[in-house]
């Protein structure tokens, strides 16, 4: 049974939190999950976060009111285990997922739009399109499957070999990027199942995303190879700048104008970059949650707000502001 609360006032620990953080680079923090969190989402404008925790379900933050919207729950009467969530780039609707699971939301009323069991394998990675009509979801089976709500048509794309460990969906659903153990990422078009590129790596592909104005791709393995690949062509585009022989990247957003990229790392590593180069501007660190052993935290989502900002939500349970130096 799905079960959703509406809050329509700020609590309290939705306010600037009291507590001592590990050190973080952060002009502001809200706390958005006291126990920590198991994952999370933001809007490409960083209105809206989604945040997994294990007491509260799924909880819906307005960033720009710090207002604990919605608290979504797939079964009451069980601890949460949503492991994959994203937001529309209209911000019009968002999908949850356990590994066997997965449900779609209207992000303006709360309201539940559906519930979806899958019967092979189970998710590891989920996307949504505009208005809610198209779903995207990598299988740790190797298979990508892409779900038009609406018609109830399914297209399985069968190229990866090995499990898939990212996805990405263009805004209009039309096409598709799944990065997988294989050593690949495809981007491939949802109406045929065809690939469109395939950008190989030297390691398995750990993560993928897309510039919502169908300018690049972005695809990074588990070790040095971390690169911006052009729509256009197909051709590498640039390759980020770094001397660590391994890294790994938890969470990317490229900027409205495409000109920048911010990643995250689960080792709190924040960082903003040039597309055009692939330099690396500048890094921040998210903060740990107090008392927590080892100090660390994963940065789940990164968004660019529309004050030249970066948000970041966490593992802490934090949500961060973090200044823009060096974009003009």
């Amino acid at each position: 049974m799905l079960i959703i609360r509406s809050l329509s006032i700020v609590i309290c620990f939705a306010l600037l939190i009291a507590c001592q953080p590990q050190h973080s680079d952060a002009i502001k923090q809200y706390q958005h999950a006291s126990a920590g969190a198991f994952d999370a989402a933001i809007s490409a404008d960083g209105q809206y976060s989604l945040v997994s925790t294990v007491e509260h379900g799924v909880a819906v933050w307005d960033n720009q009111a710090n207002a604990l919207k919605f608290q979504w729950y797939l079964k009451e009467d069980e601890q949460n285990l949503v492991i994959a969530l994203a937001i529309a780039d209209d911000n019009s609707t968002a999908v949850t997922a356990t590994k066997t699971e997965f449900a779609v939301w209207d992000i303006q009323s709360g309201e539940n739009l559906g519930f979806y069991s899958i019967k092979a394998s189970h998710i590891r990675d989920i996307a949504i399109a505009n208005q809610g009509r198209y779903v995207l979801y990598g299988r740790a089976d190797g298979v990508a499957v892409h779900v038009d709500l609406q018609t109830g048509r399914r297209i399985e794309f069968l190229g990866h070999q090995e499990k898939i460990n990212a996805v990405a969906l263009s805004p209009n659903g039309r096409y598709a990027l799944s990065g997988a153990n294989d050593y690949a990422a495809y981007l491939w078009d949802t109406r045929s199942g065809q690939v469109v590129y395939r950008f190989n790596h030297a390691s398995r592909v750990t993560q993928v995303a897309l510039d919502p104005q169908g300018r690049f791709a972005f695809s990074a393995g588990s070790k040095r190879q971390a690169s911006i690949w052009d729509l256009r062509t197909g051709a590498q585009h640039s390759q980020l700048q770094y001397i660590a022989r391994q890294k790994i990247f938890s969470a990317v957003r490229f900027s409205n104008d495409g000109q920048w990229l911010a990643t995250g790392s689960p080792s709190r590593e924040l960082a903003l970059w040039e597309t055009q180069s692939g330099k690396r501007v500048i890094d921040y660190q998210v903060a740990a949650r107090a008392n927590s052993q080892p100090k660390s935290a994963v940065v789940f989502a990164v968004a660019f707000t529309n004050n030249n900002q970066l948000l970041t939500e966490s593992s802490s349970g934090l949500s961060e502001y973090f200044n823009i130096k060096g974009m003009p």
